[in-house]
């Protein structure tokens, strides 16, 4: 079964058989017919034959660049003309270096690299924070997979490529390009991010969407990274369906073909980003706290059972902190919190009253071996904050986190809680 079969059996009958039959960084090559070919990778590159050489989106990570040329190569030897970044996340990137070092190594023409005009300033804050990135990226991902966040083969402890190679054509709302005779509208979206462009080829009816879809929930919440867009997101979800395209070329999950099977697919999507932000933002205007609209508002379950909506990745509530942000700033509602006494004060309190970090630490875990996950983290944090060196804190710390990242469903959860597990399980 190809790749188009596979996806259209999973949309055509809501079936879901694992991430991994989904989202598959294989580096294989796939024709799609028409001169495209995809190449699933951590995130996918997608090329068209033209006149004038290879037209690619995006080049996956540095760590991967070597084996999607390899496949590339197998395909066709001719010269890559243009790399169009979707947007400057460093999956997408990442492996631009090796493309542009094969070009010159043949003595063939630099490719052109485009990208939105806010990439540059991305890549900019990226060397900005690249620390906490690679921190939080090695957290996310879990250590088996640091390296590959990086650029440096050495391991160097580096978010991304180095160095960055920067668009030297920046795009702003809309740019129409024409390439060895493929024609390419290239429109400006912001969703995951602000930089984000998406492409519409008319002569093939071709829709290269970038990460506005990619057969998991939408990475509109991510708890450890900047401002998301989902009603953004979600409009322009339903212009690229306005376009009628037949055949949509995602960066991450299975290229779709068959325009009734690509509108029902982008218009869920916008449909479950829209909800998010109507009932969050209702109960911002009716006077909700953060904290109530955290646990009222709750997607339905039918639009959860899609196969390309499955919260693998980001999820729902992690979205709802980032509307909340969005449309009212940092402040939770909650006035204790808005200039807070030290974490480590207030649970040392709390540990005088309760009879100490101890009592905290086992009280923890009675609540975990309950099921009640949320407020045995509460307890099993405020433990270790009162009595930073207590190795049966840590120990019970350690335990409770285990259990919740094993009962989470998202990356994103298993990465934050996983990285408090071993953060205690060192001082145990």
């Amino acid at each position: 079964m190809d790749i188009l079969q596979r996806s259209a059996r999973y949309i055509d009958e809501d079936l879901y058989e694992g991430a991994g039959l989904v989202n598959r960084p294989t580096t294989e090559l796939s024709e799609l017919g028409n001169g495209i070919a995809l190449i699933e990778a951590f995130s996918h590159v997608v090329t068209f034959r033209t006149d004038d050489g290879l037209v690619l989106f995006d080049t996956s990570l540095a760590a991967f660049a070597g084996g999607v040329l390899t496949s590339l190569r197998k395909w066709s030897s001719d010269p890559i003309a243009d790399i169009i970044y979707t947007h400057g996340h460093v999956d997408h990137v990442g492996g631009a270096g090796a493309m542009l070092a094969e070009a010159a190594g043949n003595g063939a023409r630099r490719p052109r690299v485009i990208g939105h005009e806010n990439v540059k300033p991305r890549f900019d804050r990226y060397e900005l924070t690249n620390g906490y990135n690679w921190l939080i990226n090695a957290r996310q991902f879990a250590p088996a997979n640091e390296l590959k966040m990086g650029g440096d083969p050495a391991g160097e402890r580096r978010f991304g490529p180095d160095p960055f190679v920067y668009p030297d054509l920046s795009v702003g709302e809309r740019l129409s390009m024409t390439t060895g005779g493929l024609n390419v509208e290239l429109r400006h979206g912001i969703g995951e991010t602000d930089d984000h462009l998406w492409a519409w080829m008319p002569e093939h009816k071709a829709i290269c969407s970038g990460d506005f879809v990619t057969w998991v929930f939408p990475n509109a919440g991510n708890p450890q990274k900047v401002q998301r867009y989902p009603l953004e997101w979600a409009r322009t979800l339903r212009e690229m369906a306005a376009l009628e395209p037949e055949l949509l070329l995602p960066a991450h999950g299975l290229p779709v073909a068959g325009s009734a099977r690509i509108r029902k697919m982008l218009l869920t999507i916008a449909e479950a980003l829209e909800f998010l932000v109507r009932e969050t933002l209702a109960a911002m205007n009716a006077g909700a706290r953060l904290d109530e609209i955290l646990h009222k508002v709750r997607l339905p379950a039918t639009l959860l059972e899609k196969p390309y909506l499955r919260p693998v990745y980001d999820e729902p509530e992690f979205i709802l902190h980032n509307i909340w942000r969005l449309y009212g700033g940092w402040y939770d509602g909650n006035p204790a919190r808005l200039k807070p006494a030290p974490d480590n004060e207030l649970s040392a309190e709390i540990a005088k009253l309760a009879g100490g970090a101890l009592t905290l630490a086992r009280h923890a875990l009675e609540l975990s071996q309950s099921g009640q996950h949320r407020l045995a983290c509460h307890f099993a944090e405020m433990a270790v904050q009162a009595d930073p060196e207590n190795r049966e804190a840590h120990s019970a710390r350690a335990q409770v986190y285990q259990v919740r990242r094993q009962s989470e469903p998202s990356l994103m959860a298993k990465g934050i809680f996983g990285g408090a597990e071993r953060d205690s399980a060192k001082k145990v």
